[in-house]
């Protein structure tokens, strides 16, 4: 795969949820729309240029949550209130989708 290539870009700031053991995360607002549902989405994406694999996962409010691990934050010399630089390389998963109007 080339790796100036990406089905899609934003930037976002993490943030950590607030339940003990929370994750860290961004959210991308535009996210339903582009993957057209409003369920779990796996991808492969990249974090300020380092390849990483994950989900997007459902707020309830048809945006999403792209988690983004502890040890890989310390790679990517981020944490929270950073903004980081997301890039989407990759659609994983070809599974149910739902209608977003």
């Amino acid at each position: 795969m080339n790796p100036n290539y990406s089905l899609a870009r934003f930037t976002a700031i993490l943030q950590k949820s607030t339940e003990k053991r929370g994750w860290t995360y961004v959210i991308w607002p535009e996210s339903a729309s582009f993957f057209g549902t409003r369920a779990r989405v796996k991808v492969r994406a990249s974090a300020e240029g380092e390849v990483f694999e994950g989900s997007f996962m459902p707020l309830g409010d048809g945006n999403h949550k792209l988690p983004l691990k502890g040890n890989f934050l310390e790679l990517i010399e981020k944490e929270v209130g950073d903004q980081v630089s997301i890039s989407i390389l990759e659609r994983l998963d070809t599974g149910p989708t739902c209608d977003i109007s």
